[in-house]
């Protein structure tokens, strides 16, 4: 072979192979109108170049980069004077995993002939063996696609689960109400959902690395130390108990306070070292504050936010269990107003309410925080004392002397300030006085109705001797 003919064939050839490693479609243009060929996984002639192509393209459909090649060895043989055969040995390098890798001699043969001032590729036949690491046998390439198929089904079956997976964390974390959050052995933060900021207002990179103690108060601090130095509680089947729930006002980033509850979880490794916390917080203030009204419908009045008589029953049968240990005397005031009927007769019944609800600011004025002032309904009022002395005289004189106290501050006059029928303010001057009864109680076995019919008995005396007086029930009247 000429040399210029040689190095010609020969940059063709490196042409060929590096649009073949590309599967560039440029390379049919190198093709003979009459060419013929074998493609890698085919072993039928195909005349058509297109047909070739796809063929070839389908043999590395599952490699998307650059086929690398290692050539070994070139042979050029002239058949004439414008028909050259070339036969290249080289080594196939596919951009996959170091499993599938072409590790025998890949042949090729390409028939060159001279058609006009060109060289055109007249035949093409390629064999490409693939050997699998894991075993000694040789794959043709067809095989290699067959696994690739199912390692492809594989790999987007995997991929979806992954999406779901992540689709229901990013459900759990970020579209839910609640803060999910994780902490290490000392407490210092190191994930909060994005529901903290909708919360408390603070970004995750604000709370990540703080110390969880910074977003409680000192009594959810002093809480949290507390359930901490508990001994974790064993299980019967030996494993520790699951998460600990408590309740604690948490700290926002505007100053606010607020209510949650706290599902925590501690974490093991696999020889029992504690390594962190998990669990999830849950906002409560809306909820407290529902139980802070059903209470006070419960437990107290509406209209002067006194205990009514079942929080006073519940206070008084402690009262009766603490005297009874302590040995000191407690007392219990029933007074009712004086002629209140006619306030409400002349100026209707707000007149009435804002004179109760003085008469209770009085009433409450008047007492320690110890002591219970009620409201039993309508004008009539209920006061308990506890923890008085211990020697019964000594405490009737004292009970009688806050009666007393009692009696006067209530006697004093009231301005009440109304609205008349036309909407214009109206300041009236009300006087009005009460009518007291009083009795003792003590270690002795006695009811609570007993207690109150008593009191109530002793109030009635004092209306019948001419009304705004204290008296004593009769085993106590002086």
């Amino acid at each position: 072979m000429q040399p210029d003919r040689h190095a010609v064939i020969r940059q063709l050839l490196d042409e060929y192979l590096e649009m073949y490693a590309a599967r560039d479609d440029q390379l049919t243009e190198r093709f003979s109108d009459n060419f013929s060929g074998y493609a890698g996984s085919s072993d039928v002639l195909v005349k058509d170049r297109h047909a070739w192509m796809a063929i070839t393209r389908q043999d590395f459909a599952q490699v998307t980069e650059r086929i690398g090649i290692e050539m070994v060895d070139v042979c050029l043989q002239d058949l004439s004077a414008d028909v050259v055969v070339t036969t290249a040995f080289f080594h196939i390098h596919l951009p996959m995993p170091e499993e599938v890798l072409s590790r025998e001699v890949a042949r090729l043969v390409l028939i060159f002939r001279l058609e006009g001032e060109r060289w055109k590729i007249a035949h093409s036949g390629i064999s490409v063996p693939y050997r699998q690491a894991n075993d000694g046998e040789i794959y043709p390439l067809a095989k290699l696609q067959e696994l690739n198929r199912a390692l492809k089904e594989q790999v987007q079956q995997q991929t979806q689960q992954l999406n779901q997976s992540q689709n229901l964390y990013k459900l759990l974390t970020e579209d839910t109400v609640d803060v999910l959050w994780k902490a290490d052995a000392d407490l210092f933060m190191t994930y909060v959902s994005p529901s903290d900021q909708r919360l408390r207002g603070f970004a995750a990179e604000e709370v990540v690395g703080h110390h969880v103690f910074e977003m409680f108060t000192e009594d959810g601090v002093a809480l949290v130390k507390k359930l901490m130095a508990r001994q974790p509680t064993i299980e019967p089947d030996g494993t520790r108990k699951g998460f600990v729930t408590f309740e604690v006002q948490h700290r926002c980033k505007d100053g606010r306070l607020l209510w949650a509850e706290v599902l925590s979880r501690p974490e093991y490794d696999a020889n029992g070292k504690l390594v962190g916390f998990h669990g999830i917080t849950r906002e409560t203030t809306k909820r407290r504050e529902m139980e802070d009204q059903v209470r006070q419908l419960a437990f107290y009045d509406p209209l002067t936010k006194l205990p009514n008589r079942r929080l006073l029953t519940d206070r008084l049968n402690q009262a009766m269990a603490a005297g009874k240990r302590s040995g000191l005397c407690g007392a219990v005031l029933f007074l009712d107003l004086d002629n209140f009927k006619a306030l409400n007769d002349t100026h209707g019944h707000s007149a009435g309410d804002l004179l109760l609800i003085e008469v209770a600011g009085r009433l409450c004025a008047s007492v320690r925080g110890m002591d219970t002032v009620a409201r039993m309904g309508g004008d009539e009022f209920v006061v308990m004392f506890r923890e008085l002395e211990g020697d019964r005289a000594a405490a009737q004189w004292r009970a009688g002397a806050i009666a007393e106290k009692i009696r006067v501050c209530l006697s004093e006059p009231y301005l009440l300030a109304l609205t008349d029928r036309n909407g214009d303010s109206l300041n009236i001057e009300h006087h009005c006085t009460a009518s007291i009864g009083v009795v003792l109680f003590s270690g002795e076995t006695v009811s609570q109705e007993e207690i109150f019919m008593q009191a109530d008995a002793a109030m009635y005396q004092a209306k019948a001797v001419g009304r705004n007086c204290v008296r004593f029930h009769a085993t106590h009247d002086r």
